[in-house]
């Protein structure tokens, strides 16, 4: 069957996209915040225990984000001046407080990620579909005292229908299709696709092997690549992570790095995905 949920259009055909402030890049950090279960497998280190229960390998690895690694990452973003685009699972605001509300002190934007990464975002009626995203909208609105506007689904999933329902329920972007550097229209009224990647990532990015010195170069080529494409029309750039990975003691002084040269460039907007969903909704495309 043929997608359609977006139409073909090639970067070198669109109207112009133009930053505040003049800027070239419009760079947002997409920050994991995730709950697993521990009787389910999940996001694995190593795959030879994935399937026991429990399994304390990798769950205790995924634990380490949300008990020591997310405090080690807040730490560096507030010394660059950074707000966190938090790609939220719902469980975190019932499990995990402490963190929601550090993130409130911080003002960082919230993001609906379903409700934990140990279950993907698939096999639903509509209506079974419908109560699901109202829950957890609910439960983020209730938690940050926001509802959430922008969606990516547990492991980037969603349905047929989840574009309508989140429209339905007032969110205006998603960041399911990593297929572009620059948000563009969705064939469902008032909602568009924001550029996330599994590249710039950290998770997959050192889980090939890369290592501290090479995820800053990296950071680097891809700002200097966007920097000049966009010599006529803004990017987006976003830097994923996840604080069991980046957080770990041993690469915390590369993600600074990386930051730092983020933070010190010219032609920077560093911002969160929401905000680059409204500039870009109120200059190219349909508000909501």
């Amino acid at each position: 069957m043929e997608n359609t949920l977006f139409d073909y259009s090639p970067i070198t055909e669109r109207p112009t996209i133009s930053w505040p402030g003049g800027a070239r890049v419009a760079v947002y950090i997409g920050l994991n915040v995730e709950h697993f279960l521990v009787d389910r497998p999940s996001t694995s280190i190593w795959p030879g225990t994935a399937d026991l229960v429990p399994d304390a390998l990798n769950y205790g690895w995924r634990d380490y984000g949300a008990r020591v690694g997310i405090w080690r990452v807040a730490d560096i973003l507030d010394r660059h001046g950074i707000r966190a685009s938090v790609l939220l699972n719902s469980a975190v605001a019932e499990h995990y407080p402490q963190i929601v509300k550090a993130g409130l002190d911080r003002d960082w934007a919230w993001l609906l990620h379903g409700r934990t990464n140990s279950i993907l975002h698939a096999g639903m009626s509509l209506e079974e579909e419908r109560r699901l995203l109202t829950e957890m909208a609910d439960t983020v609105a209730e938690a940050t005292g926001r509802r959430p506007r922008g969606w990516m689904g547990p492991g980037l999933t969603e349905t047929f229908d989840t574009p309508t329902l989140l429209a339905e329920l007032g969110f205006g972007y998603l960041l399911d299709w990593t297929n572009d550097d620059q948000p563009y229209p969705l064939n469902v009224p008032g909602m568009i696709s924001v550029p996330y990647s599994v590249e710039l990532n950290d998770l997959l990015l050192f889980d090939r092997g890369v290592t501290g010195p090479e995820f800053v170069q990296i950071v680097r080529d891809q700002y200097e690549q966007l920097r000049a494409d966009a010599e006529h029309s803004g990017r987006v750039m976003a830097l994923a992570l996840h604080p069991f990975v980046i957080g770990q003691a041993f690469r915390a002084k590369y993600l600074d790095q990386a930051l730092a040269y983020l933070a010190a460039q010219p032609d920077v907007w560093l911002t969160t995905s929401d905000e680059i969903a409204a500039h870009y909704q109120r200059t190219i495309g349909r508000p909501v």
